[in-house]
């Protein structure tokens, strides 16, 4: 190992080279102006933020072999395309801890900002389940997570739901399969984590949050009902060919796409059985990607795509002869989805990401017609979505708090 600094960082255009930083001091003695203190969840380790060109970084302090590790881990992770903060890249600095760099995961929320913005209710059938889908899809590459908590994790909305990302992954390890046993005892420190931070957090608020070990139990319920949706083998007579579609629409619907499945000859006939060996997540983002290049949450590429078709059938009740997904797509794009984002004041872009926007305008849409007994035009959603709604939406993009953090949190 080299005594002197050395920075390993993955490669990106407009990303900074982190030389100005005082690589020399201990993180908690820093005091320089790129300093951010963004709101994050309770860790063991000293983690501070930078930020460059509105941009921002976490910078976490680790032993040497626990940095690489994660470091490689999370690298896994972003090419697989999972759920996860974006590996940067590490610092070995002499006589001192390594640092491990993140990029901050945008538009993102500590559960503590979205209890305190969400009635239980919210809770439950949000932020629940995008944990145990996050467990789901991780169990399913063959990771195992170790230390699953709720600080360790940052939630995103996703049109009327949340997505789960990630954060820590220093007790990750890499398998080519989990087994069962593993997969349960990775989920049994889950429960024990989730309850015992509610209860924290429940005794800090003051307030009631639902029973937290049932609240955490909750988590492994929907965990399993998603697991066996995704990896049970169904086998039934060919006949019955409804039963392949209708679990494949469940499974897209839930935003996975199926690798394979097999037709086997049997001593009475033949049955289909689903094996969804490799089971790919997004099946809407990356349709809409493909369509229009935007990228967005599952939820919220189901809610655009869904606003597509329907513009669709705008275009032919004014008699315009059909025309193909992709021309559609770009038709919508440029006569729909950028004139509504176009319009949001400039001041109001860190209020939400685009996609969640438009979601939010669409149901403001149907809010006000209901309301008013009348189809509402996009320009008067518009209008008042501005006017009503937006002011009173607190920044996302990056929640900021004090510049000065404790010292380990």
């Amino acid at each position: 190992m080299t005594d002197k600094l050395r920075i390993q960082l993955v490669p990106k255009p407009g990303r900074p080279d982190f030389l100005d930083l005082p690589w020399d001091e201990p993180l908690d003695d820093w005091q320089t102006d790129r300093l951010a203190v963004v709101a994050r969840g309770i860790g063991r380790h000293v983690v501070r933020f930078v930020g460059y060109n509105g941009n921002f970084y976490a910078l976490k302090e680790l032993p040497h072999s626990i940095a690489h590790r994660e470091y490689r881990l999370l690298r896994a992770l972003n090419q697989e395309g999972l759920p996860a903060v974006e590996a940067v890249g590490i610092v070995h600095r002499p006589m001192l801890e390594d640092v491990l760099l993140t990029r901050y995961l945008e538009w993102s929320l500590p559960y503590r900002l979205v209890l305190a913005r969400k009635p239980v209710a919210d809770l439950r059938v949000g932020l629940l389940d995008a944990l145990a889908e996050l467990f789901v899809r991780l169990h399913a590459a063959g990771f195992y997570w170790g230390d699953c908590s709720l600080s360790n994790t940052l939630f995103r909305r996703d049109a009327g739901a949340l997505v789960a990302h990630l954060v820590d992954l220093e007790t990750g390890e890499r398998h080519d399969e989990l087994s069962d046993g593993l997969r349960n005892y990775d989920l049994q420190i889950a429960q024990d984590n989730i309850a015992g931070e509610l209860l924290d957090l429940e005794a800090e608020v003051g307030e009631g949050l639902g029973d937290p070990e049932e609240t955490a139990a909750d988590v492994r319920r929907r965990y399993d009902r998603l697991w066996a949706e995704l990896t049970a083998e169904e086998e039934f007579e060919v006949t019955d060919a409804s039963r392949l579609p209708e679990r494949l629409r469940r499974l897209n619907e839930r935003g996975f796409d199926v690798d394979e499945f097999e037709l086997a000859q049997t001593d009475t006939g033949y049955r289909l059985t689903i094996r969804p060996q490799v089971v790919d997540a997004g099946h809407h983002r990356r349709r809409l990607l493909r369509l229009t290049g935007l990228d967005a949450q599952e939820n919220q590429a189901r809610r655009l795509l869904q606003d597509i078709e329907e513009f669709r059938g705008v275009l032919e009740a004014a008699g315009e002869r059909p025309v193909s997904d992709a021309a559609l797509a770009g038709r919508w794009l440029t006569e729909v989805f950028e004139p509504v984002i176009a319009s949001m004041p400039s001041e109001m872009w860190t209020k939400r990401q685009a996609a969640q926007v438009f979601h939010e305008l669409l149901d403001h849409r149907w809010y006000l017609s209901e309301q008013e007994r009348r189809p509402v035009s996009f320009d008067e959603a518009v209008d008042s979505y501005v006017r009503t709604v937006l002011p009173t939406i607190p920044d996302e993009r990056a929640i900021l708090v004090d510049q000065r953090p404790p010292a380990d949190d």
